[in-house]
Formats: structure tokens, C-alpha cells, sequence
């Protein structure tokens, strides 16, 4: 069921252009590394001088194949490369090499969850294309600097139905492909850099009513931004749309800054591109055997790694999506889970203490700096009752700030062994009994939190160190005696 706003139902589509991680271009020999001088790396066959020939990069079609894997796609035995004709001053050959009717890649999906609620969005094709160049106008007075170093960059770019109905929606399916074309080492998700970026397809209407005119948002470089420029989008159109007008379609950017979106161009549609094939390119032919051999290399892809980790570890299916967001992360904690025995107790630490603090420094979990077997020296002592939860948060701030590094050690140096004597125990529960009759009275009334206050007190007599379970027995015990 979808969720309507102002009674209008949202329609989303996405196209996303994942750069792909090789070393050259698509067709040329140039490098591709990020943050070269202007025009170092644009070669004579990206500007299609004359007398040069496209020459196609495997490495590209290696990536093509990896996410068609990836994703449930069909990866087509032939596919065909076009022209798309249009004039731009950053597009250095009046077109740009692109692939129309035969993509390489067609149909597949995307399942991910916005919250409990597993959502699945199908996907129309993944195409093979080269980047334009990049107009640049801060450091010129009017006059625009053109650099040509991107173009001929290989990108895939990945366009969905338009099965999405919130912003929430949008973001959740942006994330969950972002992992997966990391993930499978296609793309490195840089979105900072230009690696990943997405254009979103929003329109709005009646339920029931044919689909709205659509207007796209451009380069969306950032989840944060996504959700900002979709959500100002669809308000925008609904109030159009309420006071009589009529929404055209257009190409808009949004600006962070002001939040809002804003028309850049009129939209224009796949005949105002001329299409027409490449002469200079044969179609490109893949055989069973490279997808074959391609789909022995790939690895455990993050959806079936979750649905494993709830199997073999018993682990709750939000859990499992959380600890399968890297490879990284996926391999620490089942690590941990398999070197402890406790994978529930393993999933909370990662989510919660050092999820924590690698989002407060803004670092991965590869440089986490409590490792697999310092937490799982920490988990084997709260498991076997040394110490409390509360003592093992301490234990857990040493071993990150690096003051200590051995579990044990730590424990020991800062007396935070739980309370094992049971008669050091029953003395301070009998001491706790005697001193709050109030509570015990109302206990015997009936009233739990009676009993509650009463396990506080025994836990602040003992300085946090007695077992809360043992106190819980104990307590139970004396009051019913």
C-alpha cells in the first residue's frame, strides 16, 4: 500500500552512473585516477580526432558481467554500442558512445528493507557508456574552463522502473546498490569524487491515475541531499499542481545551500538524441564461458551473506543486514561469532560500542581499534559471569583509547570483578532488606518496582559489582522467607 501525500501518490525512478574501477578509459588507453591537472589524461581517441579508433576496455565488460551476476540480470550475448548525439562544450565529440536498444544488461532487481518492510525495485537495463568532461566556472570570470580528463571514463549506468513511492524508499534502494557495486568491486561508491552519482525521476498523481510528468534531479552526490532534493521535489509538485498548473518536464539540479530545487533544462526525450549505431564499433559478444568463469570469482553477495548469518547464527534479519553493510564488517563479526560462540552477544558490541565509534571518528571497522579477539576475550568474560555489562563498557573504553590492551589485565587493575562471594552478598541483600522496609512492604503488595529499587540498592552497596542475577535470586529468595 502506498503512502499518499496531500492524497498524491509519489512515483520514483532512478538512473545511476557507477564509474568502474579500471585503469583506462573505455576506449582509449588513458588513465582514469581521480584528481589529475586539467587535460592531462584526455587522449586523442577520447576527443575523436581524426584518424583514431575506439578500442573497447575487456576490464569494462568484466564489471558489466560481475553486476548483471549481482543482480539477477540477463547479461546479453550481444549487445550494441550507439551514438548519442548532443552538443555540450564538455562533450569533446558532439556525442557520446552509449548503448540504446541492446544493452548488455537487462531486467534484474534490487530487494532491500526501509525499516522492517522488505521493498524489491526492478531494474530496466545496465548500459555500458563513456563520461563527458566537466565544465568548470569557479575559477573563471565569465568564461567556463573545460576539462577534458573524465572524458571517456567507463561508467554503467543502472536504470530502475519506477517502482519507488517516498524519498525513504529512494535512499534505502540508493544505499543498498551503492554496497552492492562495492561490494563486487566494480565501483569504489566514491559519491564525494563523482564514482557514484544518481539522478532522480519524480513525479506525483492521483491514485489511479496514469503516471505524472516526471522531472529528473541531477548528480545527487550524497544520501543526505537525496532525500532533501526528492522530498522538496514532490511538495513542489503537489503545490503545482493544487493551485491549476501544470508540471513540465525538465532536467533540475538541487541546491544544498537553499534547499530547493531548480530547473536547469527541458527535459529532453531518447529521440532528441539521434541514436543510431557506432560504425566504428562491432557489437560486442559475450560468451557462456566468460560469464561462467566470472560468476566462479564472484563473492557471497550481502543479501545471501544475511540470510546465512540468520540461518547459521540465529541472528534477527535487521541484524543481519546491519553486519553484512562491507565485507569488512561481515568477516569481524563472524569472526567474532565463531571464536566466542555467542553471535547475538557479538551483533550488539559491532552495532552498538564500536559502531558508535567508528561513526564518532568517522573511520571503517578495518581500523577498529579493539580487535576480533580482544572482543571476544571481552564477551567470554561477561558470558562467564567475571564481569557485568556496565564493567565491560569500562573494560571496552580502555581497550579502544589503547591505554590497555589485554581484556584480563584490565579487569584486574580496575577491580571490576563481579561480586563471586555469596556470603560478602547475602550480608548487603539482608543489610538492603533491613534498611527499606517501605519497598519490602510494597513488594508483598505487589508492586514490582518495589522490588526493582530494592535490586538498585543492593547493586550500589556492592559498588556495581555484584552479579545481577545472583542479587535478582537472592533477593526473591530472602522476601519470600
Amino acid at each position: 500500500m502506498s503512502t499518499l501525500i496531500q492524497g498524491y501518490e509519489v512515483v520514483i525512478g532512478f538512473e545511476t552512473h557507477a564509474q568502474l574501477q579500471t585503469k583506462s578509459k573505455l576506449f582509449s588507453r588513458a588513465a582514469t585516477a581521480f584528481g589529475a591537472a586539467p587535460n592531462t589524461q584526455a587522449s586523442a581517441v577520447d576527443l575523436a580526432l581524426p584518424g583514431t579508433l575506439p578500442v573497447m576496455n575487456r576490464e569494462a565488460v568484466r564489471c558489466a558481467i560481475r553486476l548483471g551476476l549481482a543482480l539477477g540480470s540477463r547479461i546479453a550475448s550481444r549487445s550494441v554500442f550507439d551514438r548519442k548525439n548532443y552538443f555540450y562544450p564538455d562533450l569533446p565529440k558532439g556525442y557520446q558512445i552509449s548503448q540504446f536498444e541492446q544493452p548488455v544488461v537487462q531486467g534484474g532487481e534490487v530487494s532491500f528493507f526501509v525499516g522492517d518492510e522488505k521493498k524489491t525495485v526492478r531494474l530496466v537495463r545496465a548500459h555500458l557508456e563513456e563520461d563527458a568532461g566537466k565544465s568548470l566556472h569557479e575559477d573563471f570570470h565569465g568564461m567556463s574552463g573545460i576539462d577534458l580528463n573524465r572524458a571517456g571514463t567507463p561508467l554503467l549506468e543502472i536504470v530502475t522502473e519506477p517502482d519507488m513511492r517516498s524519498s525513504a524508499e529512494a535512499v534505502a534502494y540508493a544505499k543498498e546498490l551503492h554496497k552492492i557495486v562495492t561490494w563486487i568491486g566494480v565501483c569504489d561508491g566514491n559519491m564525494q569524487e563523482g564514482s557514484f552519482r544518481c539522478d532522480a525521476n519524480v513525479s506525483v498523481r492521483k491514485p489511479g491515475q496514469p503516471l505524472g510528468t516526471r522531472r529528473e534531479i541531477k548528480n545527487l552526490n550524497s544520501f543526505k541531499f537525496m532525500q532533501q532534493a526528492i522530498d522538496y521535489e514532490i511538495r513542489w509538485q503537489i503545490e503545482q499542481l493544487e493551485d491549476g498548473h501544470a508540471i513540465q518536464q525538465a532536467t533540475v539540479l538541487f541546491d544544498p545551500d537553499s534547499g530547493e530545487t531548480r530547473a536547469m533544462r527541458s527535459k529532453e526525450d531518447s529521440a532528441d538524441y539521434r541514436y543510431f549505431p557506432d560504425p566504428d564499433l562491432p557489437p560486442l559478444c559475450i560468451s557462456e564461458q566468460w560469464i561462467a568463469e566470472t560468476r566462479a570469482q564472484m563473492p557471497e553477495l550481502p543479501r545471501a551473506m544475511a540470510e546465512r548469518f540468520v540461518r547459521d547464527y540465529g541472528l534477527p534479519e535487521y541484524d543481519a543486514t546491519t553486519l553484512t553493510q562491507s565485507p569488512a564488517m561481515a568477516a569481524y563479526f563472524e569472526q567474532a561469532a565463531q571464536a566466542s560462540g555467542q553471535p547475538k552477544l557479538a551483533s550488539n558490541w559491532i552495532m552498538g560500542e564500536i559502531s558508535r565509534r567508528l561513526n564518532a571518528e568517522e573511520i571503517g571497522i578495518e581500523a577498529s581499534k579493539v580487535s576480533v579477539a580482544q572482543l571476544t576475550a571481552l564477551i567470554g568474560r561477561i558470558q562467564d559471569g567475571t564481569i557485568s555489562n556496565n564493567a565491560a563498557r569500562q573494560v571496552f573504553d580502555i581497550l579502544w583509547s589503547g591505554e590497555a590492551s589485554e581484556v584480563d589485565a584490565v579487569i584486574e587493575a580496575k577491580g571490576l570483578k563481579q561480586m563471586s562471594d555469596t556470603g560478602a552478598l547475602e550480608k548487603i541483600v539482608d543489610e538492603v532488606i533491613a534498611a527499606n522496609p517501605d519497598n519490602v512492604a510494597q513488594f508483598r503488595a505487589g508492586k514490582d518496582k518495589a522490588f526493582n529499587a530494592l535490586v538498585g540498592q543492593v547493586m550500589k552497596a556492592s559498588k556495581g559489582k555484584a552479579n545481577p542475577v545472583q542479587v535478582n535470586e537472592l533477593l526473591r529468595a530472602r522476601l519470600a522467607g
